[in-house]
């Protein structure tokens, strides 16, 4: 815990108070037996948000404009009088 204070101190303005806080509270939410499970669903979390920020998406081959054809519509021809 030593090595995340400084970091919550200097970007989210949170202290050791204020953490040991949220952890109490963590626990009379959860329970002592559901926080390690909680603990590495949100690893796994943030580790997959990682991996998939790193990931840069696949461009789509652009189609030429003049390859596209439009559709034309169809017309239904009826025979006879209703």
């Amino acid at each position: 815990m030593t090595s995340t204070t400084p970091f919550f101190a200097g970007v989210m303005g949170l202290g050791a108070p204020e953490l040991i806080i949220i952890l109490v509270i963590m626990l009379v939410l959860f329970g002592g037996a559901k926080l390690p499970g909680l603990a590495k669903g949100i690893g796994q979390s943030i580790k997959e948000f990682k991996k998939a920020a790193k990931d840069e998406p696949e461009a789509e081959p652009t189609k030429p404009v003049a390859a596209v054809e439009a559709k034309k519509p169809e017309v239904t021809i009826r025979h006879g009088t209703n």
